[in-house]
């Protein structure tokens, strides 16, 4: 398995609309960093966020989630509640290739703020934005920008195309759009 370089995410990118839209190069005045990078993409985070709430005592369920548990918010900048998290999603629209793993980290500007960034494997032949959780680790109030970088996405490319690919198995949460909760 390889890790890709900026050649290749450009070019499936604008050939094949592999993430949409896509920023070229990285831009970074004033804000977070987004955009192309020598082997990765970092994504933004879009304006809605759903900010996790226990105002009803619910109990957090993998297999009955309930929705109540969140509060919607549109906003430029979303304020995570301490030692709480939030959903939002990508801005970006990925389409990942039959014979492309994408793993996503965080960025170092939130880490380094206690705010860590958790996403799963994007699996071959997924496509949709991609749900992120930010976990604010802190006993304070913390900030995440809408519109700028979130995380970075790494594309491995495997020897050959996988047997099975996720839309093969018309996988649950393929073609998503928006903040995704729990499915089973």
């Amino acid at each position: 398995m390889s890790i890709m370089s900026d050649y290749w995410i450009r070019e499936q990118a604008e050939q094949h609309g592999m993430i949409e839209p896509f920023v070229e190069k990285q831009t970074r005045a004033g804000v977070i960093s987004y955009g192309l990078s020598s082997y990765g993409y970092d994504a933004r985070v879009s304006d809605e966020f759903l900010i996790f709430t226990n105002v009803d005592n619910d109990v957090v369920d993998p297999k009955g989630f309930s929705s109540t548990s969140f509060v919607k918010r549109k906003t430029d900048v979303c304020v995570i509640p301490p030692n709480s998290f939030v959903l939002a999603s990508t801005v970006e629209y990925f389409r990942v290739p039959r014979d492309v793993l994408v793993i996503c980290v965080g960025k170092s500007t939130y880490a380094r703020c206690g705010i860590i960034v958790n996403v799963t494997p994007l699996e071959p032949g997924w496509e949709g934005h991609v749900t992120l959780e930010f976990s604010n680790t802190t006993p304070l109030p913390a900030k995440i920008y809408a519109n700028e970088g979130a995380c970075q996405f790494l594309f491995l490319k495997g020897d050959r195309p996988c047997e099975v690919s996720y839309a093969d198995r018309a996988g649950k949460y393929m073609g998503q759009r928006g903040v995704t909760l729990p499915r089973l």
